[in-house]
């Protein structure tokens, strides 16, 4: 696991390091719309070399450590690799980076859902209390989808210990490189009919989201919603997405 990451792109091409990207968005902003949408979209997280950088990687088996073909399991239709340790070191940037503020938010739904559980400031300290709960596998992934695939409404949840939130960064550009294949969540209130959200994506571009559920404020104080998210049929080409799950799975 403390092997050296695998570099993707040439040193010096990022404009920005994943600690300079993360720092340079309104994560009060950001915080307001995941309260009141359980999603929020961090525009031109990479580049479109970036994008590129880390599709291409698709077909290399020695960055992934397991392929998974959905249909397989009824899952939808597309398919998905996971990448192994160490991650490289785009992705492991950006895990690592984007982990804090987003841990920061996760307190404040605990503590509103009256949920004692609370995240170091490290994802590096979370990956520990992952370890000794048994779970040791890396969970960022690698997604493909070609004209017919979809994903099915799901949740990211791969042992006891889960963090609320993840990301996932579109890597192919709407409408030139694919068509269809949008992002959508699902809300299920209590007592009241499910919710659908599409959100709109670019190249580049992230989507923080809940993994399970979120707070939603009631009259009678914060309630809990249950959500799932997926991807509509892709029309036509060639859908890539990256997806940073921050725990680690069994």
């Amino acid at each position: 696991m403390n092997a050296p990451t695998k570099r993707i792109v040439p040193a010096g091409a990022m404009a920005l390091s994943a600690d300079d990207r993360a720092a340079g968005y309104d994560w009060h902003a950001l915080a307001s719309d995941l309260d009141s949408y359980g999603s929020a979209v961090l525009k031109a997280l990479l580049t479109p070399e970036e994008c590129g950088a880390i599709a291409a990687l698709y077909p290399d088996e020695t960055y992934f450590r397991s392929h998974v073909h959905m249909a397989r399991h009824g899952f939808g239709k597309g398919e998905y690799r996971y990448f192994r340790y160490p991650l490289p070191d785009l992705i492991d940037g950006l895990r690592t980076a984007l982990y804090p503020h987003l841990a920061n938010i996760a307190d404040v739904w605990n503590e509103r859902m009256g949920i004692e559980q609370r995240y170091p400031e490290l994802h590096a300290e979370f990956l520990k209390q992952c370890r000794a709960q048994g779970q040791t596998r890396p969970t960022p992934l690698l997604l493909q989808y070609v004209p017919g695939d979809f994903n099915c409404l799901h949740q990211d949840i791969y042992g006891d210990l889960a963090f609320p939130l993840q990301v996932a960064i579109l890597l192919s550009e709407p409408g030139n490189d694919f068509t269809g294949g949008e992002f959508v969540l699902t809300e299920q209130r209590p007592r009241m009919q499910s919710r659908a959200e599409v959100v709109p994506l670019r190249q580049g571009d992230a989507v923080a989201f809940a993994v399970h559920n979120r707070p939603v404020r009631g009259t009678k104080g914060s309630y809990r919603v249950n959500l799932r998210h997926g991807v509509s049929r892709i029309r036509s080409g060639l859908r890539h997405t990256l997806g940073i799950i921050f725990h680690d799975a069994r």
